[in-house]
């Protein structure tokens, strides 16, 4: 027989939508609208928590560390899309931050819900990454039970014994064997009963775009509120790089955009060149020397 798992509050009925059935089209639009707000209440309650994990986080990414987002059906997905943004979005190198889903790059887009409940299910993906002490493993589980991801604790361990290890949940539960992080976004009950894509999903979702976004800022990757580490690599990204140039050095927009390409297409380096007066090249050597900080190199 399967678990039991009638105790965890996602799988819990949500009486403002025992009716659910019948609403119309306007009706449901305004319950779900209004259940969303549960999201943000969530993500309050575990601001200490994601706080915490982050600075524990930060020194071991500076080191060299990965973050290794693990999960499955939704909760897998949505850490493979937050592992797919981090290197457009500030030139992270590929397999700083990583997202494994059960059943693989197919269970992206296919659901195999069955892969989730093999504990071992991770041995595979988790040995190919040569773990080290300097790495974090994120495992995400939306109902805190998923076999595939309370499994990767213990295999990450024997791996690196160092290693740092984070649960990520929207049911509230004691902390498992082998988690050094416990975070818990509480959004209670689903409008659909048991359908965690929607009010888990999203705090998850913004649970992960917190985690990664501040890790990029605390790691120098973020000027301002601009996203200087940019490579302009299309019409679009060129625009923006010329933009945040402008911002930062009051060039009108043609030079900043001779200035980008003097820089090799990096904002960080085109920046310098004129704030500093030097070459693309001293630019560099000075980002190089003050660990690509954008502050630092200008002296702040």
């Amino acid at each position: 027989m399967p678990p039991d798992r009638s105790h965890i509050s996602t799988e819990g009925r949500n009486p403002r939508s025992a009716s659910l059935h019948t609403l119309s089209t306007r009706e449901c639009v305004d319950l779900l609208r209004a259940e969303d707000a549960a999201v943000l209440t969530a993500l309050e309650a575990a601001a200490p928590a994601l706080a915490a994990f982050i600075d524990v986080l930060i020194p071991r990414f500076i080191a060299g560390g990965r973050l290794i987002y693990l999960g499955a059906g939704t909760s897998g997905r949505l850490g493979v899309l937050d592992a797919s943004e981090a290197p457009p979005t500030f030139q992270l190198e590929p397999g700083r931050i990583v997202g494994l889903i059960a059943g693989g790059d197919l269970a992206l887009r296919r659901s195999s819900e069955g892969l989730e409940d093999d504990p071992d299910g991770a041995h595979a993906n988790l040995e190919s990454l040569a773990l080290t002490d300097a790495d974090t493993i994120l495992g995400i589980a939306a109902g805190a039970t998923t076999p595939f991801v309370l499994g990767s604790f213990p295999l990450a361990k024997s791996f690196a014994p160092g290693c740092l290890t984070a649960f990520l949940t929207c049911s509230p539960c004691n902390q498992p064997p082998n988690v050094d992080c416990l975070i818990v976004l509480p959004t209670g009950p689903e409008v659909l009963t048991g359908s965690t894509r929607m009010k888990a999903g999203t705090a998850t979702k913004l649970a992960l775009n917190t985690i990664s976004t501040t890790l990029m800022v605390r790691t120098g990757r973020v000027y301002e509120n601009l996203m200087v580490d940019l490579r302009a690599t299309n019409d679009k990204l060129r625009d923006r790089a010329a933009r945040i140039i402008s911002t930062l050095t009051g060039l009108e927009r043609d030079r900043a955009l001779a200035l980008l390409d003097a820089a090799g297409g990096s904002v960080k380096v085109a920046v310098v060149m004129h704030r500093q007066g030097v070459s693309a090249t001293e630019a560099g050597v000075l980002l190089d020397a003050h660990g690509g900080r954008l502050d630092r190199a200008l002296g702040e």
